[in-house]
């Protein structure tokens, strides 16, 4: 496993482009694949392309927040704390290692933008607290957990097939997350992956000569900030009042939903949970501002990345193509095999639609009615393809970028130890969707 996680990381190291390129590329693969399979012309790609470039901005505002508001919860002082605690207790590399897996893990199952976040700083504060740490693979560890987050209660394609009114209501009514995010097989599958993952990431330890420590620049602390209490909107901004009745609020609102609509979470309430728990950790209207301000940052990427993937998801709907891909991939399917051969058109969709909620819009519709017409479990389908766009963000970079601007490192830093996580996760995901009741 060292020798495998060696040569794939000095592999990645050498090819992987900037994120920003990897999007670019794509969009020229897909270009030309639309022409060659399709049969579209190359100005209709274009219009294809040009047409959907602007149409998931609703949908990019929404993963915005889910980053951070998961990225201000996991800054605010009671989880800073924890992080500290933890990371003053590693006994090791490996028990480094294996702790930030768990716990992104855990946090992403909960919520993928407070995972990414929580994995990150967690893995920052340990390289900074204890020598002998290689600072890459600890990354990369808090990364990995990540790969369970469409499996979990922020899932965008279950959440949504439980809203009321989402577009597949007509074909498979709405799917209660007790047979999507809470169905046995994923638990099940779920649990292996977040209990194992650490072993998995602790087999890939480098040799001692070979560790890369955290950059010491990183190592600087900023200087805490002296509040001014000089004016009223001075004392305004720095006084609890405001943000204890706004978190009551939140609270009562909350206590209200779960009780007329039971336990139906969707992104929408799942970022007002986020929001509203924030502002109250925070303490003051003054520090949640400047929480946010400092998540904002690690935004960039999908702010910039988002329209690329959406002219790619325009070319890939409009020329038929994704459907060309999922259909094959159903010709070759029984019952039986269904729910795999999702999963594994699911991860390759994945490079060229990275968003979980635009994939499920592109892919969704082919898969179910395919189900339908196969006699293959509908709640089945859908976290298969939950699955399958999860799975394959171990070696797409998109979303990597929150957990690399705060860890300072490139996704070239990384990609290399996410193939073996790749592998492992797509095995136990594999036997569980295929064979677990």
């Amino acid at each position: 496993m060292q020798k495998l996680s060696r040569f794939l990381v000095r592999v990645v190291e050498r090819y992987l482009p900037d994120p920003l390129l990897f999007a670019i590329i794509l969009t020229i693969v897909v270009f030309i694949m639309g022409i060659g399979i399709t049969k579209c012309t190359p100005m209709e790609m274009v219009i294809f392309w040009g047409d959907g470039f602007w149409s998931l901005l609703a949908f990019a505002m929404q993963m915005v927040l889910v980053l951070v508001t998961g990225h201000t919860l996991a800054t605010s002082p009671p989880f800073e704390k924890l992080i500290k605690k933890i990371a003053t207790s590693i006994k090791g590399h490996a028990h480094a290692i294996i702790l930030t897996s768990f716990v992104a893990a855990l946090g992403s199952w909960i919520n993928w933008g407070f995972g990414l976040v929580i994995g990150a700083l967690l893995a920052k504060e340990i390289a900074k607290n204890n020598k002998g740490i290689d600072y890459r693979l600890l990354i990369a560890s808090a990364y990995s957990g990540f790969v369970v987050w469409h499996a979990g209660i922020s899932g965008s394609a279950p959440l949504q097939v439980a809203t009321e009114g989402h577009f597949l209501q007509d074909l498979i009514g709405i799917v209660p997350t007790s047979q999507t995010l809470f169905a046995p097989w994923n638990l099940i599958a779920s649990f292996v992956i977040i209990f194992g993952l650490g072993f998995v990431n602790k087999m890939m330890i480098p040799p001692e000569e070979e560790i890369v420590e955290i950059d010491p620049s990183l190592l600087v602390e900023e200087e805490e900030k002296v509040r001014k209490m000089d004016t009223p909107a001075d004392r305004l901004e720095n006084s609890p009042v405001l943000s204890q009745l706004t978190g009551i609020a939140g609270i009562v609102y909350l206590i209200y939903y779960f009780a007329t609509k039971g336990f139906a979470l969707n992104l929408n309430i799942v970022n007002f949970i986020f929001m509203m728990l924030g502002i109250i950790l925070h303490g003051t209207p003054r520090n949640y501002i400047d929480a946010m301000d400092e998540a904002i940052k690690g935004a960039g990427g999908i702010v910039l990345q988002f329209p690329f993937y959406a002219g790619i998801m325009g070319m890939m709907t409009d020329s038929g193509l994704a459907a060309v891909m999922s259909n094959w991939f159903v010709s070759i399917s029984t019952p039986l095999t269904f729910p795999f051969y999702t999963f594994m058109s699911a991860g390759l969709v994945n490079f060229f639609i990275p968003s979980g909620g635009s994939q499920w819009a592109v892919q969704g519709p082919i898969m179910v009615r395919s189900a339908l017409e196969l006699g293959a479990d509908p709640a089945r389908t859908v976290m298969a393809v939950a699955w399958g766009d999860a799975w394959t963000n171990m070696i797409q970079p998109f979303w990597a970028l929150p957990a690399l601007g705060i860890a300072g490192l490139g996704a070239r830093d990384i990609m290399g130890y996410c193939i073996i996580v790749l592998i492992f996760s797509g095995i136990v995901v594999s036997l569980a969707i295929t064979f677990l009741p």
